[in-house]
């Protein structure tokens, strides 16, 4: 004699015999009435689907199919029936999933992981997520924003990440890159300023004698300060800060200015004035990056796309305003 929880877990494991072309064979069975017909549509002998309803019917313990005789044309039991309802939603859900599969492989469905940081996250991404989300709606972006670069490169590496904005170049690594637009420095200084109504803009060496507001984890940073240091003058950072409405502020309140990409700028604040530096300062180059040894997804290249045109845009906006 079997005990209740041994009979269940053989019963659970007759189950787990059962084959989709099984249940394929009862519904056409079921659609076209005889075992003949059934398996001349489905590019079977006879005896093949006999077989895979003999198989179906050992697994699920009952009679699916009324097997009169003679002309009398096949049926199916209750069993059957009831088995072939759940078929039928099993078919459904295979058809939903192949959909999703093909939405998939051509970009429109998906979840999209993104690597971001605060510039980008204010002036780019606001937009790129509107034009991308147009052509691409059922695909879920998923952003990550971090003050420090190197993390992003990290998740990159780790395959956390699928694509990340950058300050190009990357140093060495499996990645490619593409560029997006060259972000250009300005100097930030308090309302009312005498450098802002200056006939030209300040040199290097004028601006190392100013108390400067600068950022703590950031490449741009470093740059501006091996730049102000090439000199011969370290340049006096009164205070620093991870967050670039923080820098605005100090310097609106006077405390100092700063040398800051313009896409860190808000400049409509009343408080700062902004003076294009003309190159003094080489520009940064923000651009995406991706794992060059992982599947780039078509969404990610539609994301690729959308987000070039968008700086070269967002490009030609700021050349126009300048």
């Amino acid at each position: 004699m079997l005990f209740p929880c041994y009979r269940t877990i053989m019963e659970t494991d007759r189950w787990l015999g059962l084959d989709l072309r099984h249940l394929v064979a009862l519904k056409t069975i079921a659609d076209e009435g005889s075992f003949g017909r059934a398996a001349d549509r489905l590019g079977y002998t006879q005896s093949a689907i006999s077989q895979q309803i003999a198989a179906l019917e050992r697994i699920v313990a009952l009679r699916l199919i009324e097997r009169p005789g003679g002309p009398r044309p096949i049926s199916l039991t209750e069993a059957g029936q009831i088995l072939l309802r759940h078929a039928d939603a099993i078919q459904a859900r295979l058809l939903a999933a192949k959909a999703d599969m093909a939405a998939l492989e051509a970009g429109d469905a998906g979840r999209l992981r993104v690597g971001t940081f605060q510039s980008v996250g204010a002036k780019i991404i606001p937009r790129l997520l509107r034009r991308f989300s147009e052509s691409r709606p059922q695909v879920e972006v998923v952003l990550r924003e971090s003050q420090d670069e190197a993390e992003l490169l990290e998740l990159i590496e780790r395959g956390d990440l699928d694509l990340t904005f950058w300050t190009l170049p990357v140093a060495g690594g499996p990645y490619d890159t593409i560029e997006l637009l060259h972000d250009a420095y300005v100097l930030v200084v308090p309302a009312g300023s005498p450098l802002a109504s200056a006939k030209r803009p300040p040199t290097l060496k004028e601006i190392v004698l100013q108390p400067v507001v600068g950022f703590n984890h950031c490449s741009a940073m470093d740059h501006v300060e091996s730049q102000l240091a090439s000199t011969g003058r370290a340049p006096n950072i009164v205070f620093r800060s991870d967050n670039n409405g923080t820098v605005q502020g100090l310097v609106g309140a006077g405390v100092g200015v700063a040398v800051s990409p313009r896409l860190t700028v808000d400049e409509d604040d009343p408080s700062i004035e902004v003076i294009d530096l003309q190159g003094r300062v080489p520009a940064r180059v923000i651009g995406l990056v991706w794992h060059s040894d992982r599947h780039r997804s078509a969404a990610a290249e539609a994301f690729v796309e959308s987000a070039v045109e968008v700086c070269r845009q967002l490009s030609s906006e700021t050349a126009a305003a300048a």
